[in-house]
């Protein structure tokens, strides 16, 4: 599912990410763990292909995400990743529904508003359907988020800090809901945290441990 090599990626010449190899196999789930600064989220972009790699491969399902032009990737993502990333950004004009159905309007798809339903009910959400972001808690608001990344049934979805903020109660069940949600598609499951208790909740999972990258005297 994805395959990683010899990456590293640099911000105005500066180093900010190393990664020598990674492997995860197709269903299997990953934890990117590390402070903040030490390029999770820079990794996840990479993945993704919102960022170019500069150095070294990144294969996701049989794509070599560097090959991929603009407009390709874009087209790629929609139809490959499903992204949550740390902040919401849940569109604040849309109910919740709507903000579901977005998914398939940006990615060129039929809106499946029968998906939506069936999510937002698996997800506690059906009661809200209207309601707009606003309106709703810090959870309900993450489990629309969540809803959103899987609405277009990917094969990797990527979590960026999924738990931050959350208490033991919340990310237990924030959690539970990524894994169930993915394992419901047959998707791989990627997060990165500095959170340790999401490395608790998911022992089976591959665990990648970055670090911030020493720049060379």
């Amino acid at each position: 599912m994805l395959n990683i090599d010899r990456l590293s990626y640099s911000y105005n010449t500066a180093t900010v990410l190393q990664v020598d190899a990674f492997v995860l196999a197709s269903g299997q789930h990953a934890i990117l763990l590390g402070p903040s600064g030490c390029g999770k989220s820079t990794l996840l972009h990479l993945i993704a292909a919102i960022l170019t790699p500069q150095d070294g491969e990144i294969t996701v399902a049989g794509t070599n995400v560097k090959m991929l032009s603009p407009r390709a990737a874009d087209k790629w993502r929609g139809e490959t990743i499903g992204f949550l990333p740390q902040r919401l950004a849940l569109v604040s004009s849309l109910s919740v529904r709507e903000n579901l159905l977005l998914s398939a309007y940006a990615n060129g798809k039929v809106a499946d508003t029968a998906r939506a339903d069936d999510l937002m009910l698996r997800l506690g959400l059906a009661e809200k359907a209207k309601a707009m972001p606003h309106q709703l808690s810090q959870g309900q608001q993450q489990r629309v988020a969540i809803a959103r990344a899987l609405f277009n049934k990917p094969r990797l979805v990527l979590a960026d800090e999924p738990t931050a903020n959350l208490d033991d109660i919340s990310c237990a069940a924030a959690i539970t809901l990524l894994t169930g949600q993915a394992a419901d598609i047959g998707a791989s499951l990627v997060i990165a945290t500095h959170d340790a208790r999401v490395l608790t909740a998911l022992p089976q999972a591959k665990v990648m441990r970055l670090t911030p990258v020493k720049e060379a005297a």
